[in-house]
This record gives C-alpha cells, structure tokens and sequence, in this order.
C-alpha cells in the first residue's frame, strides 16, 4: 500500500449528516450522536485531539458556522465535491457509486451568504454521509488509480477548508482608501440608479462624438448601432475590437467603458456588499470549472483590478506574502509528462531561458510561442513551425498533449495526471438541432474545438492538483507557526490558481516566505513523484497587494531546492492534511 493509502487507512473518520428538526447526526465507529448545532462545535472541538476526518456532505455548509464558534478543523473529506469528482473520473467504475447517486448528483454548492446551516426540507437535506462516505471509498479501492484518487481527493477536500477559512478571516481591505480611489477617477458618490459625475461627463462626450443625442453607453445593442451609424465596420463593442478602429470618438467611447466597469463591479455598491468589519470577504466555489481550478460565488474573488488593490492593506503590525509561481503550466507539463530534457529546462527560475541555454530553440520567444502553442492549440503559422522542432527536442511532453488533442477530436475522454475527468463532448455538445440531419462540416469544427479543449484540460487540470497540493500543506505549517484562533496566526486571505496572499505578523514574515516556498517544493515531489521539476516563487513582503512585484517591495525569487529534509517534512505534514 502506498504511503497515502496508508496514510489514510489510519485516521479515524467522523460522519456528519443532518436530521429533521435541525439536529446533526454525528456517527463515529461504535458511536451516534443526536445534536443541536450549537452542541456540534463543542462535540467537533473536543475531537479536534484526535485529527480525525471529519465527513460531510458540503463544507461550504457546515464549516463556517464553526470557524465563528472558534473551531478549526485539521481536515474533512467534501463527499460533494468527491463524489462530483468521482462521477468523472475515468479510472473509476461508476457503478460502485449508486444508490443515491442522483441525489449526490444534483447537490450543489451552498449558496453565499446563507441564513441557516439548513434549507428548506427536501430530498438533498438527509443524505446519509456515512453511506455515500461508503460507496466513495469502495469506488476508490477498486480503482487502479486509488493512490492518485486519494490524494486528489484529500486535496480538493482540504481547498474546501481554505475557502471557507479566507472568507472567514477576510482581505484586509481599507474601505477609505478604497472610497478615496472612487472619488478620484468618478466623483462623489451619486444617488442610487444614477451615474457618478466622471461617467455622465463621459456619456456626454461619448454622445457627442458618436453624434447620437439620446445614447444609453451601457447598452451594447445600443452602443453597437451608434457606432454602425458613425460609418464604422463593427462586430461587437469589445474593447480588443475596439481598439482596432479609426473614429474620434473611440477614445471616449473606451475611456466611458473603463470608468463603467470600475463603478459596476468594484464601486460603492460592491463595498457595502462584499466589505465587512474591513475585510474583504467574497465565496469562493472550489473546484468551480471542469479542470479543478476554482471560480467565485460573488464578490470577484479571482479578479481584483490593479485600480483597487491599493485598498487591500495588511493591519498594523502585519504584512502581506505574495507569493506566485513561475510559469506553471509549462512546469506541469515538464513533471506530468516525465520528460526528462524539458524537466531540465525546468530546474532554474526561467523555463524558456533553460530550454534556449539547452539549444532547443535561438530566443526566449520561440521558446514560450513553441511551448504555449503546443498546450493551447495554436499550432499553425510560426508557432507550428517552433512545434516541429520542440516537438523532437521534448518528444514526451508535446506528445502528451498532442495525445490529448486527438482524443478529444475522436470524441473520447481525457484525464488530468491524479485522475480527474474532462467531461465528454457531449456535454458540451449543441443539442438545438437534433432532429436535423447531422452536418459534417459542423461536426468536424466541434471535435477540433474540442481537441483543443482535451489539449489545455490535461495541463490546466494538473496544474490546479499541483496548486491543491500546495495550498494544502501551507495552510498547516502557517497554523504551527503561531497561536491562538485562526486570525492571530499566520493566515491564507487570497489564492488565485498560481497564486497565493499571507496575512502574517510582522515577525513571522521571513518565516511565511520559507514555508511558501518549501510548501511549493512538497507539492511538486507528491504530485509528480520521481520526476524533479522546480516550482521557484516570485515572492513580495509588502504592506499593500498593489506593491507586490514591485521596485522597492521586499522581494525575493524563493527557489524552492526540494532538499530531502525539507521534502520529507512537507510530506509528512500534507499527508497529515489530505491523507
């Protein structure tokens, strides 16, 4: 048995599920408990001792009403999020999952910002977790990937925990500095329903110059036709397009666009909504894409705009780690695909520099064209020429993925490196016209579209495990190197797919760098195992996320060395996160 079966095989596992009359079933071997939810914290943080894995339908429902008690939990296995997984995962036989599979089925994720841990009685609020807990692990044993599973597993289980713990404690966030940065780019806050100063003088000049008087900016049809009518060849009102055309009245137009959506999606209404007690709390939706990477509930976690991050500020006496990986996905594709040369290219801080000093291609920019062609598909014109030659220079990795390619356009299935599931072709598939004879043409257009897709899946999906892992074990070592409630400690407020943000006291900053970079370093030795492909972090210590990567931040390329003392250590410590 692998050390992650192992590993698994000797946590004990508490099964969490809900009752009528707002009570919790909490069943443990020899054991059930009949509880209220305020006695449930209290039964949880008596546990907590004994790190057992906490098994519940949906943490995004019932970890959050025990961090405000106070509760931590080590870890939990998500069965929504498993057996989501579990549904696509090719490597498993999906009949070892019925039963109350198409309950499990349609459970979704719960919602932002709910009143109560229970909704309304229905089918989905008495699902028995130690059951479904049953048949998950059941389909797990049997799989001949069981090993990659459960860690796949353990790890999405664990971001779950991450993603309630960073709406818990919130990105600091200075709502004056934020309501100061509105005020000079669109004037005092305006009445609700009304446009700031800065945006009606825009649509007035916008109006003027497109020479339509009665024009609504924020309307695209209308927008569309303005431009249409002032003799313009236009297919839509997207910037990139755009930019593109020759009109005086094109700057004002982009200009309005600008201001527009700074005041619709991170104005004044969005700070009383998503800003409380000075933290920036949105709901984050692991696992929210098919390739694993996570996506927002609301808020626009994973997009704040470089105009507001100057409002993001650590405390007083705190600071913020920024950390971001490298040119991840072709790093990915180096470990997943065990080729060897390219894995070499990948032990500095520059991938592309690597493969130009081994002689692979004459620039850096052949090398990022060649290698970002080969995983997104374009692969015609200059960047299909750069594919021939890389192609025989790094045969294992640009066969991967051209593997992936052919198989999405044949209409099969594809897998990510620990097991997820791309879903098929036909989930994407345009049914509006099923009766209707099928069209070739059409039909080879989509299996191409989706050969593409199965070509990014595979890389992109890694690359999410990777990052997975690696917010996995940081989250523990940030909790060992303090004390106190999650908040007084060293703690994640932001991850975005490559990236990573730690609030942390001052005095534990040089430490919060060590831990990322060693965190990053483990996840790379659990997830492609025998193969050494080095993860360095751009690392900045500032007290504003705007700062970070800039001149005169306290910044430092964290190369992560994969030493054997601290590979041992990080392993040791996700395996006590994730199994």
């Amino acid at each position: 048995m692998s050390q992650v079966g192992a590993k698994v095989s000797r946590v004990s596992r508490i099964w969490v599920s809900r009752l009528p009359g707002e009570r919790v079933l909490a069943r443990e071997s020899g054991s059930r408990h009949d509880l209220s939810m305020t006695d449930l914290a209290a039964f949880v943080a008596g546990r907590e001792a004994d790190s057992p894995r906490w098994v519940w339908d949906d943490t995004a429902r019932w970890y959050p009403p025990l961090l405000e008690a106070g509760v931590r939990v080590e870890r939990c296995h998500d069965l929504r999020l498993a057996h989501q997984l579990l549904r696509r995962a090719p490597a498993v036989d999906q009949g070892l999952l019925d039963g109350e599979a198409e309950h499990w089925d349609r459970l979704g994720p719960s919602a932002s910002g709910e009143p109560a841990l229970f909704a309304p009685d229905d089918s989905l609020e008495h699902l028995d977790a130690y059951v479904e807990d049953q048949r998950q692990l059941a389909a797990v044993a049997a799989s001949p990937d069981a090993a990659k599973l459960a860690l796949l597993l353990a790890a999405e289980s664990s971001g779950a925990l991450v993603a309630a713990e960073m709406t818990h404690a919130g990105l600091p966030w200075s709502i004056e500095l934020h309501q100061r940065l509105l005020a000079e780019r669109l004037g005092p806050r305006p009445p609700r329903g009304q446009r700031p100063a800065a945006l009606e003088a825009l649509a007035a000049e916008v109006r003027q110059r497109l020479d339509a008087p009665r024009l609504n900016p924020d309307s695209r049809p209308e927008l569309l036709a303005a431009l249409r009518r002032a003799g313009l060849d236009v297919a839509d009102t997207r910037a990139s397009s755009l930019r593109r055309l020759d009109h005086p009245g094109i700057e004002s137009v982009l200009r309005y666009k600008q201001l527009a959506h700074l005041f619709q999606n991170n104005g004044w209404d969005w700070i009383d909504q998503w800003v409380r007690d000075r933290r920036f709390r949105p709901s984050y939706q692991p696992a929210g894409s098919t390739t694993g990477r996570w996506s927002s509930n609301g808020g626009g976690a994973l997009s704040i705009p470089a105009h507001v991050r100057p409002a993001a500020v650590a405390d007083e006496g705190w600071l913020l780690v920024v950390a971001d990986v490298a040119q991840l996905e072709p790093r990915v594709l180096a470990g997943m695909s065990g080729d060897l040369a390219l894995s070499a290219a990948a032990r500095g801080a520059d991938l592309y520099e690597g493969m130009v000093d081994a002689g692979a291609v004459a620039s850096r920019r052949d090398a990022k064209l060649g290698l970002l062609g080969a995983m997104y598909g374009a692969t015609t014109g200059e960047s299909g020429r750069i594919l021939d030659s890389l192609t025989r220079r790094y045969p294992q990795a640009f066969g991967l993925v051209e593997a992936a390619a052919r198989a999405g356009e044949r209409g099969e299935v594809v897998r990510t490196l620990l097991g997820r599931g791309s879903p098929s072709i036909g989930d994407a598939w345009d049914h509006d016209n099923d009766e209707a004879p099928p069209d070739p043409d059409r039909m080879a257009a989509r299996r191409r579209a989706f050969g593409r897709f199965t070509r990014n899946f595979v890389v992109q999906g890694t690359g999410a495990e990777w990052a997975l892992c690696w917010i996995a074990d940081l989250r523990n070592r940030l909790w060992r190197l303090g004390d106190g409630q999650l908040t007084t400690r060293p703690h994640l407020v932001f991850f975005l797919h490559d990236e990573v943000v730690v609030h942390t006291p001052e005095a534990l900053a040089e430490s919060v760098t060590r831990e990322v970079a060693d965190a990053a370093a483990t996840a790379g030795r659990l997830v492609f195992r025998d193969v050494a492909v080095d993860f360095p972090l751009n690392v900045s210590v500032v007290r504003s996320y705007a700062d970070a990567g800039k001149p005169g931040s306290d910044e430092s390329s964290a190369r992560s060395d994969g030493s054997d003392a601290a590979t041992a250590t990080g392993r040791a410590s996700f395996q006590a996160e994730g199994g």
